[in-house]
């Protein structure tokens, strides 16, 4: 999100372009993005479908690398760094949580949570990994292998994976995409409460204004470019205003024209 003290962005895209493609088969997927994320916030991105908003993740992220522009994680401009050294970077400051919760069958709930750290050699503490399923709810799940958990369980303990690595910023695609209203409230309830209680910093791609509603703002993409900015508001404020892009993007498209426009900032009320 947007934010007047660029000093405090932990994660930054600046004119930020992603393409995919040439010649006839070229597709713009990002279309110079400038963001500010603040430490500690909760930012939701939002957009139609092929609006750019899982590119701008996985941009963000380092799972992909941008065409032009420069994505700074605290500092660090991720174009400079090897692959060796991204790799690192995504281990070791970057938590993931994916619409599929990618949990390991054969191991236990502790056993999924300790996984990356194993796999970039380190030997966490039993205690570490019960501390952090412990923060998602889940302790006494600990020796439970998912087809033994419910649905949003597992979810919980992918985050719990995610958060063993104490992350700079904490990537959420979907997270509770595969999960029914009430297990999606419980894992958003928690993401919020990292958020407020621990100063974790989450960006969040979803489709749903509810899930979109716990976050301290909206950042709406269409065509790859940012459409619009809303914060504080609640699930009806930004469904009208993700309605209020679609028409606008169905009416661009039916006059043969783009349908970007200049971005707005809305403030709304919770």
């Amino acid at each position: 999100m947007n934010s007047p003290s660029r000093s405090d962005a932990v994660l930054r895209t600046i004119s930020a372009g992603r393409v995919y493609g040439k010649g006839g088969a070229r597709v713009v997927a990002l279309d110079a993005v400038s963001l500010d994320f603040p430490r500690g916030s909760f930012t939701a991105v939002m957009g139609a479908s092929g609006s750019g908003k899982s590119t701008l993740l996985h941009c963000a992220s380092g799972l992909d690398t941008l065409t032009e522009g420069s994505v700074l994680l605290d500092g660090v401009d991720l174009a400079t760094l090897s692959e060796e050294r991204l790799t690192l970077l995504r281990r070791e400051r970057v938590g993931f949580v994916f619409q599929q919760f990618n949990l390991l069958p054969a191991l236990t709930a502790a056993q999924n949570v300790a996984l990356p750290r194993r796999l970039a050699g380190h030997r966490p503490r039993r205690a570490e990994i019960m501390a952090v399923l412990d923060r998602v709810g889940l302790a006494d799940r600990a020796a439970h292998r998912p087809t033994e958990l419910s649905g949003g369980q597992q979810q919980r303990v992918a985050l719990a994976r995610a958060l063993a690595t104490r992350p700079e910023v904490l990537f959420a695609d979907e997270p509770t995409g595969a999960l029914d209203r009430a297990a999606g409230r419980v894992v958003l309830g928690l993401l919020r409460e990292l958020v407020d209680v621990a100063g974790q910093t989450v960006v969040m791609v979803t489709h749903d204004p509810l899930a979109a509603s716990y976050a301290d703002g909206v950042v709406f993409l269409a065509d790859g470019r940012v459409a619009a900015e809303l914060r504080g508001a609640d699930a009806s404020g930004i469904a009208e205003q993700l309605t209020r892009l679609e028409t606008a993007a169905e009416g661009a498209k039916q006059a043969g024209s783009p349908a970007g426009s200049e971005p707005t900032w809305r403030e709304g009320s919770r």
